[in-house]
């Protein structure tokens, strides 16, 4: 019996071409995603996580080099033939973008927009399609969908537009869902709604879950577990309940960093020095340079993902760490 996760991402490189020079922008992701949890993927601007989770779907820049292996329900992402790529685009995984005016046709209305993929692909009568498509308007929170189907983008605010791309992305009954920091244009109100419908939806469905954002306690509250990257890597992974008991000093980094209301008069803490690429990165510890806990074997060696406990921290001196604890093995799982 196979035990995998839904998603899997095995030591995921990818490099891209910058002024006809190579460049290494994911330098390092192990992840996995069982079936029907969620996952949360932070850090920093820049760490890597929009085109770790664009990776899934092979949505990379032109050019791009992939090595290391995405999988999916077992099937390398990767060596996909283009028919299996359209077949995962189209029923398995669903992405809800950051910037819904981005992603949807100004041109066309909405029914045009969400009915698209059921006609062409799923050979669903259009008038079905309309009536499917209008339920889970409602179900998402847009009244009147009946009208909504008939109006274009431009009419429609930044709120009501994101739940038209969750809907979009709930439309084709997908198993995976990779939701890339999908309430960062919304004010409060709307973001907390917003995640409501996502993680209502989601449980109703089964449905597993990528959930990329800069907001550490939203992950918390809304995920299973969490990893943090920096540089291209992941550095940490743990389980979302002991996120403040972090053993990564970036992952500490983060959270000690976050605005307290509890505390006005005292000034925001930001983490020394500048964010790296990866391709910046050196032969050691890309945290290194920023790192209050730096020791001279970080400067020159790059950790591995060890065990700490129920987590994984790529780091030599990890808070708690125990010695007996080795490089993380993950081979068992598909015993």
């Amino acid at each position: 019996m196979t035990d995998r996760p839904l998603l899997r991402f095995d030591n995921l490189h990818v490099t891209l071409e910058v002024k006809g020079e190579p460049r290494t922008v994911i330098h390092r992701v192990d992840l996995d995603v069982p079936a029907g949890s969620a996952v949360g993927l932070v850090g920093e601007s820049g760490s890597g996580k929009s085109l770790t989770a664009r990776s899934v779907l092979r949505l990379l820049p032109p050019g791009a080099q992939v090595s290391g292996d995405i999988s999916f329900d077992g099937a390398s992402v990767p060596a996909m033939t283009p028919a299996a790529l359209r077949a995962l685009r189209s029923r398995d995984v669903a992405m809800v973008f950051q910037d819904p005016r981005a992603h949807i046709n100004p041109l066309r209305t909405i029914g045009d927009f969400l009915t698209e993929g059921l006609v062409a692909l799923q050979k669903v009568d259009r008038g079905k399609a309309d009536t499917r498509a209008a339920a889970l308007l409602e179900e998402v929170g847009i009244a009147d969908a009946a009208r909504r189907l008939r109006q274009r983008p431009a009419e429609l605010s930044g709120g009501l537009l994101q739940r038209v791309m969750i809907a979009s992305a709930l439309l084709a009954e997908p198993r995976l869902l990779l939701a890339d920091e999908p309430t960062t244009a919304l004010d409060v109100t709307t973001q907390a709604d917003v995640m409501a419908v996502i993680d209502e939806a989601r449980t109703q469905r089964g449905l597993a879950m990528l959930f990329i954002t800069h907001d550490l306690a939203l992950a918390a509250a809304v995920c299973d577990r969490i990893a943090v990257m920096y540089a291209g890597s992941t550095v940490e992974e743990l389980p979302a309940e002991h996120l403040y008991d972090a053993h990564h000093p970036y992952t500490r980094a983060l959270l000690a960093s976050r605005p307290d209301a509890g505390a006005a008069t005292e000034p925001l803490r930001a983490i020394p020095g500048n964010p790296q690429a990866a391709f910046e990165a050196g032969a050691g510890c890309a945290f290194a340079p920023r790192c209050p806990e730096v020791q001279e074997r970080c400067t020159s060696e790059a950790p591995a993902m060890r065990l700490v406990g129920d987590a994984r921290a790529a780091c030599h001196f990890p808070r708690s760490f125990a010695p007996a604890d080795g490089p993380a093995d993950r081979s068992k799982d598909d015993a």
